[in-house]
């Protein structure tokens, strides 16, 4: 059953030094490539919970761009926008059974008012195009850097930092929707900006958990920790080579694991186990090896309160040529730039021995430009996917877009960028912190990848500002993927044209839909009608063509999505009914024709001559808002007081 304890008895908030490792000297490195090391923004407590009354609600924001949709996750329980509160930090994980199946974790900010975070969580059923937000794993618990992975199976884990720089793990076996929690809060260790991988091999170490956090600030002491029941009980912290830092875990293919980590500026290190996976030994670091990711971490003004990047180690177990590759990715300011990053890769051929010259990803030819939030995941297949954001079409050097690029060769060559989502101010909509998290996340399957970011589309005119939510989006290499429901059409004795329309409302900056029905009767054959409906929002449209007559249903709707080029850019959709689906059928012949196409229709005459229908389609389908059932209080619990923080 799930515990709902707070661990106070380690809190350490107002005692914890925030003090870095001491930056390398400018002068022990090469001239020009100094570059100052970050100061690390501790996931501290330092505000209470606000107690919220709230009445707005508005639609979640559905945003196309360039052939990509990307959903909104962080909804209320109708579906709808939550206006005033403010959601980052995005972990996403997909059950390998079922692709449909996916959950993302976040920090949730009820109010904009406080930086007071919880563990926000949604899931969804139907491959991210629908999602619910049931709530946060524990109200009014202080939770922040969410990471969430699955095993082989589809058990899925999430892991929180707590207020005393512990954490803990939750664990659901139904995709997402319920959680237990596997131990008391702050007794799976841990410490600031954790992360953490499973052990999906069929080695002895299979089902293993491992652990790794910064040095800022930690629940007890190491960097480094295992649990060998799936997560329950974790051993006693070890220290890690270097210190190293803000970077990611994996598990090769035999069972040996890898870590990537950092100084926080411009040294790495890939880490190598080969006995962790032996249950009955202290973990041993066999291996470290220096990797040039050609530049070091900055900070920026894109996110002046948080990073632009960490690091992402992943290992290929594709079983194919590049089996067993490890690869390093981040986002880094390489040193002849004097602002701005680029995502930089290098990869590893013989387990981590040694590593190749750092690859650009971005493909653009400016420079100083920021390529942030870099981030990475290798596919069963073997193919690399990348995401991240992107300031290269503003010429302020702050509106991002997300950018997508894939690689088929295993990280030598990368395609051409593709531009995935509408430009966003990432400065807005802060909730009393200068950031819009530290990361972003991504899951790759055969055909494309599952992305969790968070952007500020949706605008609150109560503080005139954007507010960060967190977004779904799938990315292909052949370019957006966006799921098309699938209508089955009903035959009627009755030839009559009866158009309907059920669109959900949603806020939809643009819109292309399109209907080409074919059809042709024979009077000794068997017709077929076909229509393609092609949609964003869900609409389900109904016409009964007369093979003697002519019928016209007409749906049409026009979407229209503005933005203000400014610091502070504007999203405006705005909604005019007038759909407009136009089928045509002409026949010369006694026929009788029946068919109710939802947009695939069969029509199926009945006559003794030669009947010919040659419709002439002409569709823009747009969305009709559905009015939206009234508002619904949300009712916040008031935790009681907590100690405050530095």
């Amino acid at each position: 059953m799930r515990s709902f304890s707070l661990c106070i008895a380690t809190l350490v908030c107002g005692v914890v030094s925030t003090a870095l490792p001491a930056p390398a000297s400018e002068d022990a490195l090469p001239a020009g490539a100094w570059q100052p090391i970050p100061t690390e923004p501790l996931e501290k407590y330092d505000m209470p919970p606000a107690y919220i009354y709230r009445l707005e609600i508005g639609p979640r924001m559905i945003s196309p761009y360039a052939g990509f949709t990307s959903y909104q996750v962080n909804v209320d329980q109708n579906g709808n926008n939550i206006v005033g509160d403010a959601a980052n930090e995005p972990s996403i994980t997909v059950d390998p059974t079922n692709s449909s199946r996916m959950t993302i974790g976040w920090r949730q900010f009820n109010t904009v008012s406080s930086n007071f975070r919880q563990g926000g969580w949604g899931y969804t059923t139907d491959g991210g195009v629908h999602w619910t937000f049931p709530g946060v794993l524990e109200p009014g618990v202080f939770r922040s850097d969410p990471v969430l992975y699955s095993n082989e199976i589809g058990t899925f884990s999430y892991l929180s930092l707590l207020q005393s720089f512990c954490d803990n793990i939750y664990r659901s076996t139904d995709g997402g929707q319920s959680w237990t929690e596997l131990q008391p809060d702050g007794l799976a260790g841990g410490g600031d900006k954790e992360w953490f991988t499973i052990d999906r091999t069929n080695g002895t170490g299979h089902g293993f958990h491992y652990q790794a956090w910064s040095p800022a600030a930690s629940c007890t002491s190491g960097l480094f920790s295992r649990s060998t029941d799936g997560g329950a009980t974790w051993q006693s912290p070890l220290s890690l080579p270097n210190s190293a830092h803000w970077g990611t875990l994996d598990v090769a293919s035999n069972g040996n694991l890898f870590i990537g980590g950092g100084n926080g500026g411009s040294s790495f290190w890939c880490i190598r186990s080969s006995n962790a996976q032996n249950p009955g030994v202290t973990p041993t670091f066999d291996q470290v090896t220096t990797v040039s990711l050609g530049g070091g971490l900055v900070g920026g003004n894109v996110n002046p309160g948080g990073l632009t990047g960490q690091i992402f180690l992943w290992v290929d177990r594709s079983g194919g040529p590049t089996n067993n590759n490890i690869y390093m990715l981040a986002s880094v300011r390489p040193p002849s730039y004097s602002n701005g990053t680029d995502v930089m890769i290098a990869r590893s051929t013989n387990g981590g021995a040694s590593f190749s010259a750092p690859v650009r990803v971005n493909d653009d030819a400016t420079t100083n430009k920021w390529h942030w939030f870099g981030t990475l995941s290798v596919a069963p297949n073997g193919r690399l996917d990348a995401v991240w954001y992107d300031t290269r079409n503003d010429a302020g050097n702050l509106l991002s877009q997300l950018f997508y690029s894939y690689s088929t060769d295993g990280g030598v060559t990368w395609a051409p960028n593709m531009v995935v989502s509408q430009p966003f101010n990432p400065t807005e909509g802060w909730p009393q912190q200068n950031k819009i998290g530290d990361y972003i996340t991504i899951v790759s399957d055969n055909t494309g990848g599952n992305v969790a970011y968070s952007a500020t589309f949706n605008f609150n005119p109560t503080n005139n500002q954007h507010e960060q939510d967190v977004y779904y989006v799938r990315v292909t290499p052949s370019g957006g993927a966006t799921p098309t429901p699938t209508v089955t059409p009903t035959p009627s004795s009755t030839a009559t044209a009866t158009p309907t329309a059920s669109p959900t409302a949603t806020r939809t900056p643009t819109a292309t839909p399109t209907v080409t029905p074919i059809a042709t009767a024979t009077a000794t054959a068997t017709p077929t009608a076909i229509a393609t409906a092609t949609r964003t929002p869900t609409a389900t449209p109904t016409f009964t063509p007369t093979a003697t007559a002519t019928a016209t249903a007409t749906a049409t709707a026009t979407a229209t999505a503005t933005r203000t080029p400014a610091s502070t850019p504007t999203a405006t959709a705005t909604f005019t009914p007038t759909p407009t689906v136009t089928a045509t059928a002409t026949a010369t012949a006694a026929a009788t024709a029946t068919a109710t196409a939802t947009p695939i229709a069969t029509a199926t005459p009945t006559a003794t001559a030669i009947a010919t229908s040659t419709p002439t389609p002409t569709s823009t389908p747009r969305v009709t808002p559905t009015p939206r059932s009234g508002p619904t209080p949300r009712v916040r619990p008031t935790p009681p007081p907590r100690p405050s923080g530095s």
